[in-house]
């Protein structure tokens, strides 16, 4: 299972300034954490809560519709192409960067047990989609564009140019090679998907974009590719009855949560760094930082209050960021947290050959680079804990799909209880949709042409 350790933020390693006294912060809270924990669990099946995120580990049928596809088209198409934004990307970019081959997209078919390639569109730099589309073979390219409320500007802007691409070259076959993943009842994408005849796969009621990486947002490309959805299914079910206890001193998620919101509320460190000592898990902190930062980033809590919370989430991976973030971290504002994900065992072993030992760098022969990464986690773990810096370390077992999905279920729930203890909606994202309705007048859309002039005035004043 997944394993938390906290002893380097208690106050008994790092000193009263800047630790906690875990022990009785945990005993402090326990009757709060549990009422929490509660009510998500008994909410979690009412509409309007928007926790149905936390039933898709059961969700059997999902599991049998996306297997079914996937064994229909299998060997039809070399690419997968993903076309979706924020929550409707960033999820499988960590999950396939995570489980499948590295450099999974440079393999021959053979090396790939001839599985197609996966790219993901999650951004609309014109440079980069006319790049990929001109490396691209779309007769042999399955596009699966994603956008719940089917609106999306820039996913749906990718699409039509993707879209009227692939007519020209397919004629009225194009429709064969669009998956849509959308709402189940309104939005754009689902009436053209009707119209047109699109495969459809459904993102339930109540499940936002941030959260939706175990629904078909994330199941159908990691099934394209070959991963063992039900093995993360697996995963997220026996994690999910330990995160169900009500007792802090037995539920690492409340453990974690409660370490970030007193290191914010009494230490005033609230920026939250996520190192995982892996490549392969390069993008998990990509996903945590919309994780974060939309759920936890409100003007107000739940009393109407202004109130201006939320953590600042961090990006890094070591050993890579030891040389461009450490110093700060050691030596800078003592204003944050940094957790540090540790693989336990690797897949690989690289030995390093006994070769230069007459140099300074002689003593590094006979080792391996798994030994050297090792000594990196520690070190860096070590000269924290040396300057008074809280950390926090989340050990997996190996990666694979059991363990990744535990570790990214974990992380979402920690931040449901996170909001809890905030006391805000960690579902909401207003300060998001500000931005899309400027965005709507400035591309002429109907409706918003009232606030377009003055909006061009003040870019004007900006640029």
């Amino acid at each position: 299972m997944l394993r938390l350790n906290c002893k380097n933020s208690d106050c008994k390693i790092i000193g009263d300034v800047h630790g906690l006294n875990l022990e009785e912060e945990f005993n402090n809270s326990a009757e709060k954490i549990a009422d929490i924990i509660r009510s998500l669990n008994q909410r979690k099946d009412k509409p309007g809560e928007w926790l149905q995120w936390m039933n898709l580990g059961y969700n059997e049928e999902t599991i049998w519709y996306v297997k079914e596809f996937a064994s229909l088209v299998e060997g039809r198409f070399d690419n997968i192409l993903v076309l979706g934004i924020g929550g409707s990307a960033l999820g499988g970019m960590a999950v396939t960067e995570a489980l499948l081959k590295p450099y999974w997209n440079f393999l021959s078919p053979e090396q790939r047990n001839n599985l197609p390639r996966i790219f993901f569109l999650d951004n609309i730099d014109p440079d980069a989609i006319n790049g990929l589309l001109d490396v691209l073979d779309l007769k042999k390219t399955l596009v699966n564009v994603i956008t719940k409320s089917g609106d999306t500007a820039e996913t749906m802007s990718q699409f039509m140019v993707i879209k009227d691409l692939m007519e020209k070259v397919l004629g009225d076959d194009y429709r064969k090679n669009i998956i849509a993943t959308t709402d189940k009842k309104m939005g754009i994408l689902r009436q053209l998907a009707d119209q047109e005849g699109y495969k459809i796969f459904y993102v339930p009621d109540d499940i936002g974009g941030r959260f939706s990486v175990f629904s078909s947002v994330g199941l159908v490309p990691f099934a394209l590719v070959g991963l063992d959805i039900e093995k993360m299914m697996s995963g997220i079910k026996d994690i999910d009855l330990e995160l169900k206890n009500t007792d802090i001193h037995q539920n690492i998620a409340a453990q974690y949560a409660l370490i970030h919101y007193l290191m914010d509320t009494k230490k005033d460190k609230n920026i939250t760094v996520m190192m995982p000592y892996s490549a392969k898990l390069k993008y998990i902190p990509d996903w945590y930082v919309q994780l974060i930062a939309e759920s936890l980033g409100k003007r107000v809590n739940k009393n109407n209050e202004k109130v201006n919370v939320g953590l600042t989430p961090v990006k890094a991976v070591g050993a890579t960021d030891q040389h461009t973030q450490l110093q700060l971290m050691n030596e800078g504002p003592n204003n944050k947290v940094v957790t540090f994900i540790r693989v336990a065992e690797f897949d690989t072993i690289l030995k390093i050959p006994k070769i230069f030992e007459y140099t300074g760098i002689g003593y590094l022969g006979g080792k391996t680079i798994n030994d050297l990464m090792r000594a990196e986690t520690y070190s860096t773990m070590v000269s924290l804990e040396d300057n008074q810096r809280p950390t926090l370390t989340l050990t997996i077992d190996k990666i694979d799909e059991y363990h990744v999905a535990q570790l990214l279920y974990m992380l979402e729930v920690q931040t449901a209880i996170l909001g809890e203890l905030y006391n805000i909606n960690t579902f909401d994202q207003p300060g998001v949709e500000q931005v899309k309705n400027y965005m709507y007048a400035l591309m002429g859309r109907a409706g918003y042409e009232g606030s377009a002039s003055a909006l061009r005035e003040k870019m004007g004043i900006m640029i």
